[in-house]
């Protein structure tokens, strides 16, 4: 085996190999909250949820069913309390406390969320309540392998003979979204039961979407305060976990393989100099750490008295300080769940941009496995173009650019936990077989790499290390380049799907296929992975039928369909927008993009026009400041400059001649040519340029010039 191929075993039963039949992830049942409350509303009656019943099939069928007790009832909150409240807007917010499930994870997660207001209301809607509109039914909103989700429940939860709730709860007792949103989180994975192993990240990721940094806190950078403090006066959310042991509660008060939430940094003053203190909670909601700086520490009177009464709370509700020291001395991993990734580069406030893939490993044609096992298959693995573009605002070098890269695989059972999870990786290879076009409709091979690629040259990762978890995460520092990412499993003939996200300042990520029978079909479905990367930010699922509509059955379009496509945009965030793309408007875009002059788009072509659509709307929108649809000279100038590129006053002007009505105003649709035509004519400048001052043509070089007609 070679040396960039370790895997870090847990204890788990191996995975079965022997599938004849591609198992796909079981996507999560589809209920239409508003449709079914106002059901339930008008024939007045509550909401009871036969996808997730109030039954035990609905808690588990192992371990946790020996902790329930003898006359389990499922109740509604209005009949375990006088007047239940969904959420205290006005009360501390960590106020929940662990059940029987043994989902510590879930909870340190759940409670990270709570210190961000925004961020809590996208995932447990504000506007549910146990009176107004009240049905009995809730929902709650994930981020669930690339996508948000909509999961809804009634609020029927288990309870003991007492009343009292099973699993999470809040020190309130009236207050029951923690409960609800447990049910939601339990039914998204199958049961309860499902919740019982788990990482404080995924927790993280599902309820936000972000992007993971794990810190090894053995092998903690230097400046680990810092990216401590940059995460705390950001928009991140903080887990740890501890060591494992024999014993469940230490005595120093820490409880073995726990999970724990980052609640808080300070930097104090002693009188022998400053300490860097952690805040944490244990999600129990109670069980302190009795070291340096706990409740009844020596220590706090080192400080000033009024630090100590600003910080110090004798009270035994989980949460509690420990030194920065102290803190890496006892916990394994910490882990920071970013909305951007822009923590470890420092660079907070810049735009960054996301793409998502979906692949899948399938026996006998993409499960290559990893280079470790010598098997030669290694090159059938999903393979996926990434260019690397220098950010024109970077404060970094150029020729350093930080770039994510996760990979996540999903779980081939509605049950989160009844498969094991394989091990997964990925290798990065800078590409030095085929030339950096840019854009990437100029990349003539659409061909995976050979085998013979991989065995001559080296990854840039050279440690990677396999891991039997959802997801692998790794952070870059790179060049500006075409690089191959190639996911794989350990093994070889493992099958699973995945999910591949990058994250950079600037790039193109796709994915290389040569499977001739197949090409339509990965094309098609790679189409509606990036239609879907672009749009979810303004339009969100509503388009997926609309697209599917238009392309399932011409993957190459014409000038009329391509006419009839645009003017059937509904925009939703521009509801004042209705395109009027003329037929001939639609000729010369399909001229300027029909590279390949077939007369059509193709799939490809599309997904470039569809990505500057959307920028260009961005831009004449903020640019229309009188919003009369119509952009005049001064407008123009400005939009132009919005997009990034110069042009002088004079081709502006002659543009605008070119493209305007009488009076020299721009519509959308002529700004839409415009940019294009422009955008192309400095493609073309740039690859046809020896020296950067100019082109020289021959007179047969002229006729296929697009922009020159």
């Amino acid at each position: 085996s070679m040396p960039f191929l370790l895997c870090l075993k847990k204890n788990k039963s191996p995975v079965p190999l022997g599938r004849s039949i591609f198992q796909k992830h079981t996507p999560p049942i589809q209920q239409n909250y508003q449709a079914l409350l106002e059901s339930c509303l008008k024939n007045k009656r509550l909401f009871t949820d036969d996808a997730f019943p109030a039954h035990i099939s609905s808690i588990g069928t192992g371990a946790l069913l020996k902790k329930l007790p003898r006359n389990l009832q499922w109740k509604r909150p209005h009949a375990l309390h006088k007047s239940p409240i969904f959420y205290a807007t006005n009360r501390k917010q960590l106020d929940l406390c662990q059940g029987l499930v043994e989902n510590c994870w879930f909870l340190a997660a759940l409670e990270a969320l709570t210190f961000h207001q925004d961020i809590l209301a996208a995932v447990v809607p504000q506007n549910q309540s146990f009176e107004r509109k009240y049905a009995g039914i809730f929902h709650f909103r994930f981020w669930h392998f690339g996508e948000w989700v909509d999961v809804v429940v009634d609020d029927r939860l288990p309870v003991n003979e007492a009343g009292e709730l099973l699993f999470v709860s809040s020190v309130y007792k009236n207050v029951f979204w923690g409960a609800l949103l447990e049910k939601a989180y339990a039914k998204l994975y199958g049961s309860y039961e499902d919740l019982q192993i788990g990482q404080v990240s995924e927790a993280l990721v599902d309820f936000t979407g972000g992007v993971i940094t794990r810190i090894t806190l053995a092998e903690a950078p230097p400046d680990l305060w810092d990216i401590l403090t940059r995460a705390t006066y950001s928009r991140s959310l903080m887990g740890c976990q501890t060591h494992l042991g024999t014993t469940k509660v230490l005595k120093n008060g820490l409880v073995a393989g726990h999970a724990y939430t980052v609640t808080g940094i300070r930097k104090v003053t002693c009188q022998y100099g400053p300490e860097n203190l952690v805040r944490l909670r244990n999600p129990w909601g109670k069980i302190e750490w009795k070291g340096d700086w706990s409740d009844s520490s020596y220590k706090w009177e080192l400080l000033s008295p009024k630090e100590k009464i600003l910080l110090r709370k004798k009270k035994e509700d989980g949460e509690f300080w420990m030194s920065l020291r102290d803190f890496k001395l006892h916990f394994v991993d910490l882990m920071i769940c970013k909305l951007t990734p822009d923590l470890m580069s420092q660079e907070d406030g810049k735009k960054w941009m996301y793409s998502l893939k979906s692949g899948r490993w399938v026996k006998g044609s993409t499960a290559g496995g990893s280079l470790g096992f010598c098997n030669g298959n290694f090159w059938m693995n999903p393979q996926y173009w990434l260019n690397v573009l220098p950010a024109e605002d970077s404060r970094k070098s150029p020729s350093s650019c930080n770039v994510v890269i996760s990979l996540m695989q999903k779980h081939s059972t509605k049950h989160r936990n009844r498969a094991p999870h394989l091990f997964i990786g990925f290798l990065l290879y800078k590409n030095t077989f085929l030339l950096p076009f840019f854009p990437e409709q100029y990349q003539e091979s659409n061909r995976k790499l050979p085998p013979g690629f991989f065995t001559r040259h080296q990854p840039v990762n050279k440690h990677q290390v396999f891991l039997d978890e959802r997801e692998v995460t790794h952070d870059f520092h790179l060049e500006p380049c075409v690089y191959v990412i190639v996911p794989s499993t350990l093994e070889p003939q493992q099958e699973s799907e995945f999910v591949l996200r990058v994250f950079s300042r600037k790039h193109i990520l796709r994915i290389f296929n040569n499977l001739v029978d197949n090409i339509f079909l990965l094309q098609v479905n790679d189409f509606f992975n990036t239609l879907k990367e672009i749009v979810d930010r303004y339009e969100g699922k509503i388009w997926e039928d609309f697209f599917m509509k238009h392309f399932e059955q011409n993957p190459e379009i014409n000038a009329v369909q391509l006419q009839r496509i645009l003017n059937n945009i509904s925009w939703r965030n521009f509801q004042s927008f209705r395109l009027n793309f003329s037929l001939d408007s639609c000729q010369s875009i399909l001229a300027l993009l029909d590279l390949n002059a077939t007369g059509t788009l193709s799939i490809q072509e599309f997904r470039v026009l569809w990505k500057r659509l959307l920028f260009y709307l961005e831009v004449f929108q903020k640019r229309d400041t009188n919003r009369s649809g119509k952009l005049d000279l001064v407008e123009l100038h400005a939009a132009v400059q919005e997009t990034g590129i110069s042009l002088s006053n004079e081709v502006c002007n002659l543009m605008a001649i070119r493209y305007g009505d009488p009076d020299l105003q721009i519509s959308f649709e002529s700004f839409v040519c415009f940019m294009l035509r422009v955008e192309i004519m400095g493609e073309a400048f740039r690859n046809l340029t020896q020296d950067g001052k100019g082109i020289y043509l021959r007179e047969s070089e002229v006729k296929p010039i697009p922009w020159l007609s």
